[in-house]
């Protein structure tokens, strides 16, 4: 049914002239309007919408013409919008196509300005607290109305049967009551009655739609629902086209009634001994199949990727109940203006799996694209989760080098975080991706660019989190890399709130020795993690256990001092970083500070802020140098000193 309403207002869209603008109708008119509707609401989360700033470009939830002169879409869904709905204001916006101000808790009437709108196709007034009839003076340009999930009364008005542009109603969830208008809308495709006090027999023109459609009206019947009462049945004594069948049937129950009951006994104890393994079947592959991210990974072909994106959306929604929905929890100065429902809608594509859960990247309807991380064996209570949740927006919201988060949803089942989507991809990818796509490899200042963003964002975590907070999750997958090849972390502070982890194996060569051994991590295991970024770096080797591949070290600190101590310093370095002269000076004091970020003893390992200092010392000695000794020409005996 969903696809429906997205087919339905897509219809709309593409097909229905915009109605010609009032008179002295303008841009400017469209912004007093909406100013004058944000000023008689209050709302829970703030909206950007100010006098100096430019509608079309930055106010939260407005979409303009493509011309730029009038507004066309208000979207403001579950920001907290409270208290009675404005008349004679958004009427006002008379090239409106879309309003959407559902999930929010809106009160008393719908103003009759508001649904006639002429140009208005779409008008999602769901979850709210409206009550009243339903105004009579409906746009003849409607192409979805959803009033669903409200408190109107009366019954459906009789207009609505002249918006023959209609294609979907839903009213479920109010009090309407009386009889079914008989609705002769050729367009409609999507009806929801249900949960409602209507009465009286469902006309012939809605009786192609589902039962569910009309579920839950106690005095409603007529197909699909039950037959009404008094409805005409065939008199039992007009002669039957099957006459002589039935007489066979009746001369064979008078001889051999007995034997039939016992047989029919024993078919129903068989028939209900299989339904019942059936239902422990059923219930015994629920539990196992309510283990969270069980999505597959990014695959090629349309085909495929279709396939994958609609099982993924299934993944990470699954757990969230109707009862539980529209409570995303949204941080102060986040821009998007969505809600669960529309989280729930979007088409999702598995990024990766890791030891906190599963990351997807999301598209909503309207192109908003975020990253939503569906978390795994949180064993934090509610209390605890939603405070580790403020610390975690207080340290992404002052530092450039960390990824935002902009929202959480918490339940029983299900606990799921929003994130800014940051393309291209993470420094995983950039390191170890596939060279044969005409990927660049990262030259020696952008990885030591890279290094020192990352370094400086750790440490902004460790010092701004009351000297305790860990990022707990330290490697190449979450350092990503904006536009510029700046470093962004992501993924910090959950470890907190998970069970003791099973290590996977693919993750050892990241973990701090005391971690490994099932203590608890600290921020000198995130040291040593960011000492094994560092040589991951300088060597091009995923500290990864990968059988077969060239790029992959399991215990890449190890393997690097075998290599100094026995063999040319150079051997260590990626050969794409050989190609850059005079850099190894450059290189040997970055692999220093690696190599003493993952010391064995946790105190002998450096705070984040030394590591910071001694990187930025390094890339300044770099910029003032000029001429420095080519790879060729260190001799085979020079070794770094390792402690």
């Amino acid at each position: 049914m969903q696809h429906l309403v997205l087919i339905a207002f897509l219809s709309a869209s593409l097909f229905f002239p915009h109605p010609p603008c009032a008179n002295g109708a303008d841009l400017n008119s469209d912004k007093q309007a909406l100013l004058a509707f944000a000023a008689s609401l209050p709302h829970a989360r703030k909206i950007n919408w100010t006098l100096t700033t430019q509608v079309c470009r930055s106010w939260v939830g407005v979409t303009c013409t493509p011309d730029g002169k009038r507004v066309r879409m208000l979207r403001l869904p579950a920001i907290g919008l409270f208290g009675p709905m404005p008349s004679n204001i958004l009427g006002k916006l008379d090239a409106l196509e879309v309003l959407s101000l559902r999930s929010n808790r809106l009160t008393v009437g719908l103003p009759p300005d508001v649904p006639s709108i002429p140009s208005l196709h779409s008008l999602y007034l769901q979850h709210n607290n409206l009550s009243g009839i339903i105004p009579t003076s409906l746009s003849p340009n409607l192409a979805f109305l959803d009033l669903s999930y409200n408190s109107f009364v009366g019954e459906i008005p009789l207009q609505v049967q002249n918006i023959t542009q209609l294609t979907g109603l839903s009213l479920q969830n109010n009090s309407l009551s009386g009889p079914i208008p008989d609705l002769h809308l050729p367009n409609l495709k999507y009806l929801n009655l249900s949960n409602n006090n209507f009465s009286g027999a469902i006309p012939l023109s809605l009786q192609k739609f589902p039962a569910n459609s009309f579920l839950g009206n106690a005095f409603l019947c007529g197909f699909p629902l039950e037959p009404c009462p008094g409805t005409p049945s065939p008199s039992p004594n007009a002669p039957s086209p099957q006459g002589s069948k039935e007489g066979f049937w009746k001369g064979l129950w008078r001889k051999h009634h007995n034997i039939i009951i016992i047989a029919l006994i024993a078919g129903g104890g068989v028939v209900l001994l299989i339904l019942i393994i059936i239902l422990f079947i059923c219930i015994f592959k629920r539990k196992r199949g309510g283990e969270l991210g069980t999505g597959s990974s990014s695959s090629k072909g349309k085909g495929v990727a279709g396939g994958r994106a609609e099982k993924s959306k299934q993944e990470y929604s699954s757990g969230v109940q109707e009862a539980e929905r529209n409570k995303l929890v949204f941080f102060e100065g986040c821009s998007y203006n969505f809600d669960l429902e529309d989280l729930l809608r979007a088409s999702a594509e598995v990024l990766g799996k890791g030891s906190h859960g599963t990351t997807y990247k999301a598209v909503l309807e309207d192109g908003t694209t975020v990253v939503v991380k569906r978390l795994k064996e949180v064993v934090a209570g509610k209390k605890e989760f939603e405070q580790q949740m403020e610390i975690i927006d207080r340290l992404g919201q002052h530092h450039q080098g960390v990824v935002p988060l902009r929202a959480f949803y918490y339940s029983k089942d299900e606990k799921l975080l929003v994130y800014d989507y940051v393309p291209p991809g993470s420094l995983s990818a950039a390191l170890h991706g596939n060279k044969s796509a005409g990927r660049a490899p990262l030259d020696w200042e952008t990885r030591v660019r890279i290094s020192l963003g990352a370094a400086r964002a750790i440490a902004h975590l460790h010092t701004e989190g009351g000297g305790k907070f860990i990022h707990g999750n330290i490697k190449s997958n979450n350092i990503l890399l904006s536009q510029e090849l700046s470093a962004c972390v992501s993924d910090f502070g959950l470890a907190q709130l998970m069970a003791t982890p099973h290590v996977h194996p693919r993750l050892i060569g990241y973990r701090a020795p005391e971690v490994l051994e099932g203590k608890k991590p600290t921020q000198k295991s995130d040291v040593y993690s960011f000492g094994v970024l560092l040589l991951e770096m300088l060597t091009g080797k995923a500290p990864l256990r990968s059988p077969g591949r060239d790029d992959s070290i399991e215990h890449l600190p190890r393997w690097v001092q075998s290599v100094v101590r026995e063999e040319w310093t150079s051997e260590v370095f990626d050969v794409d970083l050989l190609r850059h002269p005079n850099t190894e000076d450059e290189m040997v004091q970055l692999l220093q500070v690696g190599m003493a970020c993952v010391a064995i003893p946790p105190d002998q390992r450096p705070r984040m802020e030394d590591v910071v200092r001694r990187i930025e010392e390094i890339r300044s000695s770099g910029s003032g140098t000029t001429t420095r000794t080519s790879p060729e020409d260190k001799p085979r005996e020079e070794h770094i000193q390792i402690t």
